[in-house]
């Protein structure tokens, strides 16, 4: 089965570059795109796809805000934005809105079809200019939330590897308990930190 990719991108040019990559690429299919936020909203719900590569500079509704609406109505959909924006504001606001990647426009056609490939296995990718800012934002001390005070001991060093980017089978492997417990906990911890995704557990873990 091809993995099904859909594209929201208002740059003609882009957007065409990308169609032509996915459906280039063995693997892959491209499902739809869209020049705007408001005709994905309408129309992708309809064709269901694995992954949204999503632009953040849409005209009208930008790209974070679809992203918060999309994941109300395909919360199983991974959403990767690729956009030109680097500042610490747009990133974290679209991984708190639920995007589950953040890659720069600059990013190779291997690397992207990679990062497609990685988010619809669990990954997080992000372009590595991106991943430093993430890191260096959380190595400035802050006070911890109420949400992570609540979590347990065990709850916890479940959260620090899936911040180290362990998958679930890993993660059992590594504390020597089945996946269906590392997923008891997982949907503890969710109900907890208060949150819909793994990417929006991990942010919210680290802002502690």
């Amino acid at each position: 089965m091809s993995l099904r990719v859909s594209i929201v991108e208002d740059d003609e040019r882009i957007r065409e570059s990308l169609i032509v990559l996915i459906d280039g690429a063995e693997g892959f299919r491209c499902v739809s795109a869209y020049d705007s936020a408001e005709d994905a909203l309408s129309d992708l719900k309809l064709k269901d796809p694995d992954v949204v590569l999503m632009d953040i500079n849409l005209p009208n509704m930008n790209g974070i805000e679809c992203v918060r609406k999309l994941k109300t109505s395909l919360p199983k959909t991974n959403i990767i934005m690729l956009t030109v924006f680097e500042d610490n504001n747009k990133i974290f606001s679209a991984l708190e809105a639920g995007a589950s990647g953040y890659l720069l426009k600059r990013t190779s056609p291997d690397q992207l079809l990679n990062a497609i490939k990685e988010v619809q296995n669990g990954g997080s990718p992000m372009s590595s200019q991106i991943a430093r800012k993430v890191v260096q934002s959380f190595h400035k001390p802050v006070e911890q939330n109420r949400e992570i005070i609540l979590l347990s001991e065990r709850e916890k060093e479940v959260m620090n590897l899936l911040v180290e980017g362990f998958l679930y089978k890993e993660i059992a492997e590594k504390l020597f308990i089945s996946v269906d417990t590392v997923h008891s906990h997982i949907r503890r911890i969710y109900e907890k930190l208060q949150v819909r995704s793994r990417t929006q557990a991990v942010v919210k873990f680290l802002k502690k």
